[in-house]
């Protein structure tokens, strides 16, 4: 069994976070209840402080991090991809040290959330909310163990120092979570923007491909794949906040309750919603696309001569929706787990990319064919550092040091907790 450890540099606030609407993410959690004061009547509210606090306290740049590092994004005023990389990779460095504290402050809450259910009678409803906060466990500590590897593995909060657990246990642990979540969790009745057991299923085949577990990672993509849930849609509907096909699940991401204000990340002032301009594509993300392809429009333009990320359109208006999973990520995951024996899925979703079939008579050639139809697919979604680091790509792709194929645990959090060893080379 998994030791049990604890948070700490986290605010670990002995209240339950709720809202007072029944309607997910309608607003900022407000009100505080003692948990030992839950009842089975404020299920709906915690649930809904469980989703607001997993959204939103990762930060915005969380949903983009793979892409800054990972060659994909820029410093929009300029300078070298290596210096920025770098950069964003130091010790001291907010983003990592926000990144870090936000996912464990999520955490506590899901932590919290399964500790109060184990409390209350059984009943569907607390089945269900089970099953979507092991998913949402199982999320973070994809995020964390996919940023710095060896990471604190807990499982119940407490007070207590944590030292780092081995990425091995966290992996298993990840998927221990997704098992219970594919049982317990609700199944999908249309909309995208709840955990469902469908999406759990789909998390377990991006964890499979993220442990090189290439066969059950194809086995679980595919199996997802012929359910027929869902099926490939128009790209544009997907970014354009239209009702698809596609999407297994999403943050609202609601103006009123949010903090991911992604688009203003990428949008010049001259823009007609207007946007900060913080990021820009780099040169090599403005070439990536093939003639023809409908995903271009949606995922890159040039505005006032100034290149832009156009996948989250809202500008300094309002927030878009976040896709977390959705069906084309599983046709690569199937695509890339199966080998050559997987070139119909990548057609496949090339010919609903508007793009042409394609053939290899080699796996080398075909495997960098999948990686590069990945990049483009999942542009600005959070994948590309990771990509690299997993198929052994990323320092030659992208000039780093090999150390630097792991994030630096934060100073802060090693100064206010000396059972942190740091990752080798920071």
């Amino acid at each position: 069994m998994h030791k049990t450890t604890a948070i700490t540099n986290i605010t670990a606030c002995l209240m339950l976070l709720f809202l007072s609407s029944c309607t997910k993410l309608d607003f900022y959690p407000h009100t505080s209840v003692a948990p030992e004061t839950v009842s089975e009547r404020d299920l709906d509210a915690l649930l809904n402080g469980m989703y607001n606090a997993v959204q939103n306290n990762q930060g915005r740049e969380s949903y983009i991090m793979f892409d800054l590092v990972g060659g994909n994004l820029i410093n929009a005023s300029g300078g070298s991809e290596l210096a920025f990389i770098r950069n964003i990779m130091r010790t001291d460095y907010n983003l990592v040290n926000n990144n870090w504290s936000g996912l464990y402050q999520s955490l506590y809450q899901v932590n919290n959330v399964l500790n109060i259910l184990s409390s209350l009678p059984e009943s569907d409803k607390r089945t269900r909310m089970e099953g979507t906060a092991h998913f949402f466990r199982a999320y973070i500590y994809y995020n964390l163990v996919t940023r710095w590897g060896d990471v604190p593995l807990i499982l119940e909060n407490t007070t207590e120092r944590v030292s780092r657990d081995a990425s091995a246990l966290v992996w298993g642990q990840i998927e221990a979570d997704l098992t219970i979540a594919l049982a317990k969790a609700p199944t999908f009745e249309g909309d995208y923007y709840y955990v469902s057991q469908q999406a759990a299923k789909a998390l377990l085949a991006r964890v499979f491909l993220g442990q090189n577990k290439l066969a059950e990672a194809a086995q679980v993509a595919e199996e997802l794949i012929n359910t027929g849930d869902f099926a490939l849609d128009r790209f544009d509907k997907i970014f354009r906040h239209t009702e698809n096909t596609e999407e297994i699940f999403s943050f609202k991401n609601l103006t009123e309750e949010s903090s991911i204000t992604l688009s203003t990340l990428f949008y010049t002032y001259a823009h007609d919603v207007s946007g900060s301009y913080v990021y820009k594509p780099t040169d090599a993300v403005m070439n990536l696309f093939e003639e023809g392809d409908n995903r271009r429009d949606m995922s890159i333009a040039t505005v006032s001569s100034l290149n832009v990320i156009d996948k989250y359109p809202s500008g300094q208006t309002g927030t878009d929706p976040i896709p977390i999973i959705r069906l084309g990520e599983m046709y690569l995951i199937a695509a890339e787990g199966k080998g050559l024996a997987g070139l119909p899925r990548l057609n496949e979703l090339r010919a609903a990319r508007n793009l042409p079939a394609i053939n290899f008579s080699s796996e080398a050639d075909y495997q960098e064919a999948v990686a590069l139809e990945r990049r483009r697919e999942l542009l600005a979604e959070g994948f590309r550092w990771f990509d690299l680091v997993r198929t052994g790509k990323a320092v030659e792709a992208l000039g780093i040091e090999d150390y630097r194929t792991k994030f630096p645990i934060p100073d802060y959090e090693r100064e206010v907790n000396p059972n942190l060893t740091q990752n080798e080379g920071y």
